[in-house]
């Protein structure tokens, strides 16, 4: 019965191991977003030589809605003031985008 049991648990462990291996190579892992805050993220980021405190970004929310924006890094003003993203989650996103590109540019 031990040995019954002993080569069960080996088959599972086998099949288990063989359809992770094997359901691996079908699909594609998709990386996350840049910066995620709640349920919206941000991703894209680019300043702008002329004025280094701008930033532009792209937000997207759970729904599915996206939009680009852009913050002044120096005042947190997020340009435009209203859009389908939720704006406390996307100006908390683009502040931490601000954060994250000024500590990389140091």
């Amino acid at each position: 019965m031990r040995r019954l049991l002993h080569r069960l648990a080996l088959l599972l462990l086998t099949a288990g191991l063989s359809v992770l291996l094997l359901g691996s190579g079908c699909k594609p892992v998709l990386a996350a977003p840049g910066i995620c805050v709640g349920p919206v993220c941000g991703d894209g980021f680019a300043r702008n030589t002329t004025y280094p405190w701008l930033l532009r970004l792209r937000v997207s929310d759970q729904q599915g809605r996206h939009e680009r924006l852009a913050i002044d890094c120096r005042s947190g003003a997020l340009t435009p003031l209203e859009g389908p993203v939720e704006r406390g989650y996307a100006r908390a996103v683009a502040q931490r985008a601000c954060r994250f590109t000024a500590e990389a540019a140091a």
